[in-house]
């Protein structure tokens, strides 16, 4: 028997009330279609592009759409064809990557990641900030046993960006691997650069951050209010690689002059704004640079992997689903450190 008929008709769900704003409301449970699968979700990640997807929501979407894609949970139901690796009862999770099409060009290359007609969870559909969730079935992951579910959540998305960007970074054992950005994204990366066997160098802005920095596996940390990153770096005989998970391009361009020669900057914090590159620096030293979104399924599941082989794991607040709002004014503040994961173990009734 499926999970979904022994449940309540109804679950809750924190829907797009309005520009910035949620509410906590009851739907009726759906059917998954073909190739989908019905999630019984345990807990989702808070993500900064939550707060985007929230902003930006579509008020003619009916229902509203509902955020969130670091989503833990179990099938409760299965969809016509979908393959028969999944079961009833099977930990799964969903990252921000909806599953691939199975038809495009990029799927057939096996290039997953980049496939161009896959739904964006949590924006172009329903994401995990309820109790029950629809997912294409070609996105899910398997949850190793290892992980509680607020543990694997926030590796379907930081961790798995943070993972993908060092294993395409170009660094060896031993290399100097600078991470720019201490925040959620790049707490995960500290941590996994390293386990990798890099030479970690934090750069931040402030002291206030310099001991966790240290304490999540950086050797050296460089405070970018007191002095020269790229400077440091040069002295240092140059990046090897450099991941950055900042917004700010102009922060960014100036890391460039830290890269040793053949160096890569990694590029994971999105903006609007260009890059300001010396197409001299990357001419004469053969630098580069490089793009990198989260990863596929298979790449999710190596991350989760690897996390459990090595010990990484987010720092995570936990808050019940229905304080969604107060979980994303503290992401917004800076007040959560690092990750804020959403819980479903105790809910709350919405009704009378």
């Amino acid at each position: 028997m499926d999970r979904a008929a022994a449940m309540n008709p109804t679950y809750r769900a924190m829907q797009v009330a309005g520009q910035g704003t949620l509410e906590l409301v009851e739907r009726a449970v759906p059917l998954p279609g073909a190739g989908e699968v019905l999630i019984e979700v345990e807990a989702c990640g808070v993500c900064g592009a939550d707060i985007g997807d929230i902003d930006r929501a579509d008020p003619g979407v009916k229902p509203p759409r509902v955020p969130g894609h670091e989503v833990v949970g179990r099938i409760a139901a299965l969809g016509t064809q979908a393959p028969s690796i999944w079961k009833i009862g099977q930990r799964v999770g969903v990252g921000r990557l909806g599953g691939g099409c199975n038809e495009c060009a990029q799927c057939r290359q096996g290039q997953f990641q980049v496939c161009r007609d896959q739904p964006v969870t949590g924006a172009s559909r329903d994401g995990g900030y309820a109790e029950m969730m629809l997912a294409r079935a070609t996105g899910l992951v398997a949850i190793p046993d290892e992980l509680a579910a607020a543990e694997a959540a926030p590796i379907l998305c930081a961790g798995i960006a943070t993972f993908n960007a060092l294993r395409k970074c170009g660094a060896q054992a031993g290399d100097l691997v600078a991470v720019a950005g201490i925040g959620g994204l790049g707490h995960m990366a500290l941590q996994y650069a390293r386990r990798m066997g890099f030479r970690v160098v934090a750069v931040g802005r402030g002291g206030d951050v310099a001991d966790d920095a240290r304490g999540l596996g950086a050797h050296v940390y460089i405070d970018t209010l007191e002095e020269d990153a790229a400077a440091r770096l040069r002295a240092m005989g140059g990046a090897q690689a450099i991941v950055s998970t900042l917004g700010d391009a102009k922060a960014v361009s100036a890391l460039m002059r830290g890269l040793a020669v053949r160096g890569r900057l990694v590029v994971l914090g999105g903006s609007r704004d260009p890059l300001t590159v010396s197409t001299g620096d990357l001419v004469a030293g053969e630098r580069s640079v490089l793009g990198s979104i989260t990863g596929s399924p298979y790449d999710i599941e190596r991350a989760l992997d690897f996390s459990v082989l090595s010990g990484v794991r987010a720092q995570i607040e936990t808050l019940p689903l229905e304080r969604a709002d107060e979980a994303l004014r503290r992401l917004k503040s800076g007040a959560a450190k690092f990750r804020v994961v959403l819980t479903m173990s105790s809910p709350r009734p919405i009704g009378p």
